[in-house]
């Protein structure tokens, strides 16, 4: 089996204007898909990331603030998976709760170095 990063691109829900009730909900189906890729025995591991952050860059080091993109799109969290190839890894992604909300999820093979 390969490794795969799921990396969730999407909007912060408190900036969507979500009620705490509506993030219980979306919240909810996060739980159901990280529960039914857990039974499957697929997802290595996975967070939710803080909207923001900083970023270092630069032979300088500079350091700013995020988010770095120029949309409201964040990246949102992440989920590392276990699948055959990218069209096992892409049909795991299909689960992603915020298709609904115009999120996307980029699909990325991990490099595994044989040391």
């Amino acid at each position: 089996m390969k490794e795969f990063m799921l990396i969730f691109l999407g909007h912060d829900y408190d900036e969507l204007g979500f009620s705490p009730e509506q993030v219980q909900e979306r919240m909810g189906k996060w739980f159901e898909w990280n529960t039914k890729m857990r039974e499957q025995g697929v997802v290595k591991m996975g967070d939710a990331l803080h909207p923001g952050g900083k970023r270092v860059s630069g032979q300088n080091r500079t350091v700013t603030d995020g988010p770095f993109v120029e949309s409201k799109e964040v990246i949102g969290g992440f989920y590392v998976v276990k699948a055959k190839d990218y069209d096992a890894a892409i049909e795991i992604a299909q689960g992603y709760p915020d298709y609904d909300l115009d999120g996307t999820v980029e699909v990325r093979e991990i490099v595994n170095f044989e040391m």
